[in-house]
């Protein structure tokens, strides 16, 4: 093929195409290269499951660890058209801050806009609720954690299974006889395997398939108190989390529960807020060490544990407290621990916002010290962030962003320390680098 270059002069334009492309293509590759860095995705790029290696959580082989937050009724308020909105803006304020997980209730049994009306029988409208609320997050690229069932008689609960039991004639003394009794346990499987199961109205996603959900959590804040040996509420945790695992593979399980030590551990009693935590038949290290249960739990509420009354005393026990659930989610479990409720009530004597935020910077150093570690500490979430025009709901924990700003810039600046940290070594160590290594070179070390 015969080809006019029409002399020295149409050469020199190629070649300045050539230079000029080239720049140009440098320049598109390091844009892409800088959004990596700052961990942004783009909606085209993909958005899939977390997972666990050792005891870190993973997103496309990168870290994550997470700042989140609670806020339970979001399925309640989307079943209402006129309360709908909430929900939305509750994502909108979470994710301005940089909020990537929210923990929120798949259960609402035999109450008030319940979701589940008689055993195994639903209510449609509050299904589609919870599906527009699953939709919305990813909207936002919120990650949730969605709870089964809760111990507490709020929405329904263990109660609320014991009730259905005795009307169909079962001969039940406690409500923890969910936790022994088969018929009961049918019923809360029926429950996980139509939530599992769901196909989104909105999305047309299988529940089980959906990357929006960051883990299933198998019971909010699970105790058994008639039982202090820990065998009864140990046996259900082992069947429950294999079954949902039989049904979800894919997905992260937890417990959910407070993390309070057990019998099994004497030697860590010390760290509880009380005598009495050891024996609610919970058993923090045991009941981790099960099979398909992927990660760890714990709550902090020294108000409500230790002492309604202020002091520097709640402080200090949260740190002691984190610290001992860390080194044993890296020295005995393999796994990341998420410290999922915590907070401070604004009911409390000598509350102010001051003591809020020094808890909340308390909880976000201790985790902070972890992650520049590469350690166990896999996040936390606030207790309870909520939108402006639902304070009827509030039980004094409740956070609005927009009028909280001290609150909002801590939780903000936590955000893009833990981004920092967690875009580190994108594309799985290309370079051949180690995290730690990462760490104490990254040119913006400091802000971690």
């Amino acid at each position: 093929m015969s080809r006019d270059w029409s002399g020295p002069s149409r050469l020199v334009t190629n070649c300045w195409r050539w230079d000029g492309l080239l720049l140009l293509c440098k320049k598109v590759l390091h844009v892409l290269f800088c959004k990596i860095l700052r961990g942004e995705m783009e909606d085209g790029e993909a958005w899939t499951m977390v997972q666990k290696s050792g005891n870190q959580f993973v997103v496309n082989g990168q870290p994550f660890y997470v700042n989140g937050f609670n806020t339970y009724w979001l399925m309640v308020f989307a079943a209402d058209q006129s309360t709908r909105g909430k929900v939305t803006e509750v994502f909108q304020q979470a994710s301005a801050v940089g909020l990537s997980v929210c923990r929120t209730w798949a259960f609402n049994d035999g109450q008030w806009r319940a979701l589940q009306k008689t055993p195994a029988v639903y209510d449609e409208d509050v299904f589609k609720a919870l599906d527009f609320v699953m939709s919305e997050a990813k909207k936002f690229k919120i990650r949730l954690i969605l709870s089964l069932v809760n111990n507490w008689e709020a929405y329904g609960g263990k109660s609320q299974y014991v009730k259905w039991g005795k009307a169909a004639g079962l001969n039940l003394t406690s409500d923890d006889d969910f936790f022994s009794h088969p018929t009961l346990k049918s019923y809360y499987k029926a429950h996980v395997k139509a939530v599992l199961n769901r196909v989104n109205t909105f999305t047309n996603m299988t529940y089980k398939d959906d990357p929006t959900i960051f883990s299933w959590e198998l019971m909010n804040e699970p105790r058994c108190e008639s039982d202090p040996s820990g065998d009864k509420l140990q046996a259900w945790i082992e069947e429950m989390s294999v079954y949902v695992k039989s049904i979800d593979p894919k997905h992260l399980v937890q417990i959910g529960l407070e993390g309070f030590y057990g019998p099994s551990t004497p030697n860590r009693a010390q760290y509880n807020p009380n005598s009495y935590a050891q024996q609610v038949g919970t058993d923090f290290i045991r009941n981790h060490q099960v099979l398909g249960v992927d990660y760890a739990s714990a709550h902090i509420y020294p108000d409500s544990w230790i002492s309604q009354s202020l002091s520097d005393t709640h402080i200090e026990f949260t740190k002691s407290w984190m610290q001992s659930h860390i080194d044993d989610a890296e020295n005995h479990l393999n796994m990341p621990v998420v410290f999922s409720e915590f907070g401070v009530s604004s009911k409390d004597p000598g509350y102010n916002s001051t003591f809020r935020d020094t808890l909340i910077s308390t909880v976000y150093t201790n985790i902070l010290n972890s992650t520049k570690k590469g350690g166990a500490g896999g996040g936390s979430l606030l207790w309870q962030v909520f939108p402006e025009g639902t304070d009827y709901m509030d039980d004094g924990y409740a956070i609005v962003l927009s009028k909280s700003l001290s609150t909002a810039n801590i939780v903000s600046l936590h955000s893009k320390r833990l981004n920092t940290y967690n875009s580190l070594c994108s594309w799985k160590c290309h370079w051949a680098c180690k995290k730690k290594h990462v760490a104490d070179n990254f040119q913006f070390h400091e802000e971690l």
